[in-house]
């Protein structure tokens, strides 16, 4: 066992470890109940990402509850500058509000020694359930649960040696990075499988793996469809039979893999905002994958802007009844919230009755 293998085995999972104000933290904390609703809000959310004429738009991250566990040490527990169970050294970057692996960093000498020097946690080793219990008392058994499932396939292949590194064995060693992704999907599947077993009722999984810069992705469409898709593919079809939906984080520019994504039976994705247009995907690909877009609300806005903001919002992406509202203040203004979320459920209540025939 290594030793940052034995500090996960070893700590004690009835404790809450986050630190406070960052990002596992709060998505941690319970969420105020929402008013009632003409279905639960569960169930329409579920709608909504899979494309089954949801009741309203809703309101992303509000809507929903997150499961971060403690006990998955994908990161450094606290999320503080520290080392994960792979022993990979990361850092906090407090301008961009999150951890990167520190320059450098690298959990092994060489990719082609992966199989004599890497250290794959023992997951029999540690506390998953009385981590879930302490995680399943903050949630909200009205809204849904999604288990954030970060540091994917690729990602972490580049987190644990410098990334141009990384990038050669794509030419390099291309058999034996099939075998590194073929195990890591293994190692991804035991691990959700825990989060599913002790961490009660999880409604879908928000799978992250970046694969794309501000211009373009990473990969050619046919390295990506031979290279990244079969493990990727492989953890995607266990999902399906365990939850109700797969949702996307992947940064970058990203369109290009949308074809592919639908393929592997990735039902939404937040795509990055700013890089990644809108319209476009609206437009190519709204009737077969959901998508979260953001509307901004502007700091000096009052009421009246407010609700007309959100109005035009969904009569601009509601029609497939497949996109969701990322509602974003400057600050985290909660009145400028409040107001945009009840003309949200308001408006597009009305909206889809019309759209979809009820009465």
């Amino acid at each position: 066992m290594s030793k940052f293998m034995e500090v996960a085995a070893n700590r004690d999972y009835s404790k809450s470890w986050q630190a406070p104000g960052s990002f596992p933290w709060i998505f941690q904390q319970p969420k105020p109940p929402i008013e009632k609703r003409v279905i639960g809000v569960r169930e329409n959310y579920i709608r909504c990402a899979k494309g089954e004429q949801p009741y309203w738009m809703p309101a992303y991250f509000y809507e929903s509850n997150i499961v971060w566990p403690d006990a998955m040490e994908e990161h450094p527990v606290p999320e503080v500058d520290g080392y994960d169970w792979w022993g990979v050294n990361w850092i906090m970057v407090d301008s961009a509000g999150g951890m990167i692996t520190k320059p450098d960093t690298r959990a092994i000498s060489d990719f082609s020694r992966w199989k004599e020097e890497l250290n794959w946690p023992d997951l029999s080793l540690v506390d998953f359930r009385t981590d879930g219990q302490k995680i399943q008392k903050m949630l909200d058994p009205e809204r849904p649960h999604v288990y954030e499932c970060v540091e994917g396939i690729f990602e972490r292949l580049h987190e644990m040696l410098p990334f141009e590194e990384s990038l050669m064995a794509f030419y390099e060693e291309p058999e034996l990075l099939e075998e590194f992704f073929q195990k890591m999907a293994d190692y991804k599947i035991e691990s959700t499988q825990k989060i599913i077993d002790y961490y009660g009722r999880i409604d879908g999984v928000l799978y992250h793996d970046d694969w794309g810069t501000q211009r373009s992705g990473f990969f050619s469409n046919e390295m990506f469809r031979e290279q990244i898709m079969p493990a990727t593919k492989r953890f995607m079809d266990y999902l399906k039979k365990k939850v109700a939906f797969i949702e996307l984080h992947s940064c970058g520019k990203n369109i290009q893999y949308v074809p592919m994504m639908l393929e592997m039976g990735i039902d939404m994705w937040t795509p990055q905002l700013f890089i990644n247009e809108p319209d476009y995907l609206h437009s190519t690909y709204g009737k077969v994958m959901t998508f979260t877009f953001p509307l901004m609300i502007e700091p000096q806005w009052k009421e009246d802007e407010i609700r007309r903001a959100v109005r035009e919002f969904v009569d601009h992406f509601g029609e497939n009844g497949r996109v969701m509202c990322w509602i974003m203040t400057e600050n985290f203004n909660q009145d400028q919230e409040d107001i945009a979320r009840d003309e949200l459920y308001r408006y597009s209540l009305t909206y889809y009755n019309q759209r979809f025939g009820r009465n």
